[in-house]
């Protein structure tokens, strides 16, 4: 088979790097292409929510992947959930959203998740996603939300360091929650010090994702 090639498309140019590493990580075969449209974030934060010229976007890029020979397309936004079912509706390529992976992972660990973002959008897709595939399995999640949006702040001006200890505090809060989820592939160099701080699993993103997208299309 020759070497699948990737489409990642991304909403803000921060995801860019956490998933590149994953993929040289766990999938290096893998050919990536990226796809950089950096005003979809802003847009959704201004709207408030997803409109159908948004959804429409979405859907431009996603056939432009297609149309440029993608075998899959990975988004790496969290706070597209809608837009992306629109693309996997109307695309006959694997398509996936950033956080799916993760969140079969997660509910097949516990039931007591916490959910960390630092755009705070992000948090309203991702725990519709989270109760959307506990319901398809007929479970009962306990959901704690926690965003620090000072973290992305942080991040955007180059400071990376500041960003994890960030996220690092907002994560020392004490909950009855068993697993952390970060909601953001950009999210994914502070993992391992929250987990340390916190006590608690972390899951991130980007490695669900891959090696998601690896079995798909090595199947």
């Amino acid at each position: 088979m020759n070497t699948p090639r990737i489409y990642l498309i991304h909403a803000t140019p921060v995801a860019i790097d956490p998933i590149t590493e994953a993929f040289t990580r766990l999938w290096p075969e893998a050919r990536l292409a990226n796809l950089l449209e950096d005003s979809l974030s802003s847009d959704l934060a201004e709207a408030g929510e997803l409109t159908p010229a948004l959804n429409e976007r979405f859907l431009k890029l996603a056939t432009y992947a297609a149309d440029s020979g993608a075998d899959a397309i990975l988004f790496t936004c969290s706070a597209f959930g809608d837009a992306i079912d629109l693309c996997k509706q109307s695309l006959s390529i694997p398509v996936l959203k950033p956080n799916e992976a993760m969140i079969e992972e997660a509910i097949q660990r516990t039931r007591k998740i916490t959910i960390l973002a630092t755009f705070q959008p992000a948090i309203t897709s991702m725990t519709e996603e989270f109760q959307a595939s506990a319901r398809k399995q007929g479970l009962e999640l306990e959901l704690e939300t926690t965003v620090c949006p000072e973290a992305l702040t942080e991040l955007r001006k180059g400071n990376g360091d500041r960003h994890d200890a960030l996220i690092v505090d907002s994560a020392r809060t004490p909950s009855s929650s068993e697993l952390l989820c970060f909601a953001q592939f950009s999210m994914t160099s502070a993992a391992q010090q929250t987990s340390l701080a916190s006590g608690l699993p972390v899951l991130t993103t980007p490695d669900s994702a891959v090696l998601k997208l690896r079995n798909l299309l090595n199947a």
